[in-house]
């Protein structure tokens, strides 16, 4: 079983406690990561509202150097991948695979050349918005209005195309997750989202939303914040085991992925206190009576699929 997940603020995070990604008191470190096996980790560089719009693709900078410098300094244990290939041989190498992402397309400030200039910087997949409008598009805060993607918003979605980086819709408003559905031509993904049919946050995807993104070819990964999980405060296991088995009913096994948001939320479900304890999905799908086929694809084989297809 490799396990991919396909979204954490863990770098971000500790650009503020000052700690090291080898071992930490945050929700993710390399130890744990290994104790785990084979592991895919997405780092997302979050582009917090306060640096916008003036300082958005400087802080952008600041957490892709961060990035490299855990990367180069624990190069023993971990590896910087930017396709499948690279993923394959860390995965060899017993070492983690770090796959770097930004949260936010504030940060293109809207240029494409920045967009390529990310990408020669290893970034492989963009998260288009955070939960406000930006050059790109409108996010789910500012979904009332309507709006979906931007005149840019729709070249960056080709370039990414072309360039071969993964659109992520979590945060966009749902006219801009049809309006890159329509576009790409490539898989997307749902890097942290949740059902909304099963809790209702504005951040997660209707039943109409999973089964585009089923049709699409794309992925979902399931978010471990409790306010997406349900709408009755504190979460459990228990509960993201529902947003599992509902979104297989709507649009099947192989749109179901693993997108903690670890580092990014504060609380997390009872039984699942850090990367340490990701493994306790997969065991209870198993006692569940799922094939150890669904639970492999869920564990990271999904994303591995669209990885594979998109990344160059």
């Amino acid at each position: 079983m490799i396990i991919v997940d396909a979204h954490c603020d863990t770098i971000t995070r500790l650009m503020e406690t000052k700690e090291n990604l080898i071992r930490n008191n945050c929700h993710v470190d390399i130890e744990r990561m290994k104790q785990k096996g084979s592991y895919v980790q997405f780092f997302a560089a979050f582009i917090s509202p306060e640096y916008c719009q003036a300082y958005a693709m400087k802080r952008a900078m600041q957490i892709i150097d961060k990035f490299y410098q855990q990367i180069e300094i624990y190069s023993d244990n971990i590896m910087s991948c930017c396709n499948y290939r690279d993923i394959e041989n860390a995965v060899s190498s017993s070492k983690v695979a770090a796959i770097l992402s930004i949260e936010g397309g504030d940060a293109l400030q809207g240029d494409l050349s920045a967009l390529r200039m990310f990408y020669r910087l290893g970034v492989r997949s963009l998260c288009l918005t955070w939960n406000h409008r930006n050059e790109i598009a409108d996010g789910v805060a500012d979904g009332i209005t309507g709006g979906g993607l931007t005149p840019f918003g729709r070249d960056v979605i080709m370039e990414m195309n072309r360039l071969g980086m993964i659109v992520d819709v979590s945060h966009l408003s749902e006219r801009g997750f049809w309006d890159v559905v329509e576009i790409s031509g490539q898989p997307i993904i749902a890097s942290h989202s949740n059902a909304k049919s099963v809790c209702s946050h504005r951040r997660n995807l209707t039943d109409e939303q999973i089964l585009a993104l089923k049709n699409n070819g794309g992925v979902m990964g399931m978010n471990l914040c409790p306010a997406f999980l349900t709408n009755e405060g504190e979460a459990s296991l228990k509960d993201v085991i529902n947003h599992i088995e509902h979104i297989a009913s709507v649009g099947g096994i192989d749109i179901i992925g693993i997108g903690a948001d670890f580092d990014g939320i504060d609380d997390t479900p009872r039984e699942i206190k850090g990367v340490e304890n990701i493994d306790g999905i997969f065991n209870e799908l198993l006692k569940l009576n799922y094939p150890q086929e669904a639970v492999d694809k869920i564990a990271g084989g999904n994303f591995l699929r669209v990885i594979r297809q998109v990344l160059k």
